[in-house]
């Protein structure tokens, strides 16, 4: 299914931890909305918690999406799930827990053709997370839905290596412990995510020159995406899906 992915002037939507920009995001919600409103992938971010639990939630700490404080591995899965991951975004929110990673792979088996971006925060056990998280994905028969990213390219080297995992890493001036030349960090990415600052017509096609897939992150107005289309960018991951939701489909109607 992944091959979707490959170069074919389709466009992708990948809903960056849900659908962020309308709800709390990295919540079943979140995740819900996307996929109700037609994204083609989601992202979301994975750490363990103090009982190496896996846990979608993208900070270190709980502090900004919930209405607890501390480090997230500092939390059992009984305490995270005594936290409100809703109410930070909109008293209307209030009550939303902090999913488990279980919990979006059962929320995801009624949208078999959803792809998964599943990026690993780092951490000192980034590789244990790894290792959990594609267990827990090769029993729900999800692996070939994914690519795996981290901002840490020691940990980015260990999925590939170990699991020979399709990748998706980052410029190397956002990547800790990056490794540079042909031999390095690129050889064993995938894909590239770019943000919107970095994105240049120049900048996709170096990386398609060696084969690596040129995305992007986050296209959130039409004049973004239509700059990102520009430049050669056909997978977006966005906050707000609906910009390139509408102008894939006015491009589709111009055949």
């Amino acid at each position: 299914m992944i091959t979707r992915l490959q170069p074919n002037n389709e466009i992708i939507v990948s809903g960056h931890r849900g659908w962020k920009s309308a709800y709390p995001e990295n919540t079943l919600l979140s995740f819900q909305k996307a996929l109700e409103l037609g994204v083609d992938m989601l992202e979301f971010d994975l750490r363990f918690s103090k009982d190496k639990v896996v846990m979608v939630i993208h900070d270190e700490t709980v502090d900004r999406t919930s209405n607890g404080s501390g480090k997230v591995s500092d939390y059992t899965l009984s305490e995270l799930k005594q936290l409100d991951a809703g109410g930070w975004f909109g008293k209307i929110f209030e009550g939303l827990k902090i999913p488990t990673f279980e919990e979006l792979c059962e929320l995801l088996s009624a949208y078999p053709d959803v792809l998964l971006n599943v990026e690993i925060k780092p951490s000192a056990d980034a590789r244990e997370v790894t290792d959990a998280a594609v267990a827990m994905l090769d029993r729900y028969g999800y692996l070939t839905r994914c690519v795996f990213t981290c901002f840490d390219a020691a940990v980015l080297a260990y999925m590939y290596d170990t699991y020979q995992l399709k990748t998706q890493g980052f410029p190397g001036e956002l990547m800790a412990n990056y490794v540079p030349g042909a031999d390095g960090t690129t050889s064993k990415m995938w894909a590239v995510g770019i943000s919107m600052k970095l994105l240049t017509p120049q900048l996709v096609e170096e990386y398609e020159k060696q084969g690596i897939l040129p995305w992007c992150y986050c296209p959130d107005t039409d004049k973004q995406v239509f700059y990102a289309l520009g430049s050669g960018s056909l997978l977006m991951t966005v906050n707000n899906p609906l910009p390139v939701l509408k102008i894939r489909e006015q491009v589709e109607r111009m055949g």
